[in-house]
């Protein structure tokens, strides 16, 4: 955290989970959660980079434009 900003450097699920959703419902939860709070989010790990690009919706939780 910086003040009111997520720092998201690393999402990782074990490797025998990946391409379960897994990763994807972790972002999920970590967004909510960003949302509730009323925070704003950096993705600097490349999974929730792409997953936040591919998502219109949570463009609103970025502290700066991808």
């Amino acid at each position: 955290m910086r003040g009111d900003v997520l720092v998201l450097t690393h999402t990782e699920v074990p490797v025998h989970l990946e391409g379960h959703g897994y990763g994807s419902a972790l972002m999920q939860a970590i967004l909510d959660d960003v949302r509730a709070r009323g925070e704003k989010i950096v993705p600097l790990c490349s999974f929730a980079l792409a997953y936040m690009r591919q998502r219109p919706e949570t463009q609103d939780l970025l502290a700066h434009d991808l």
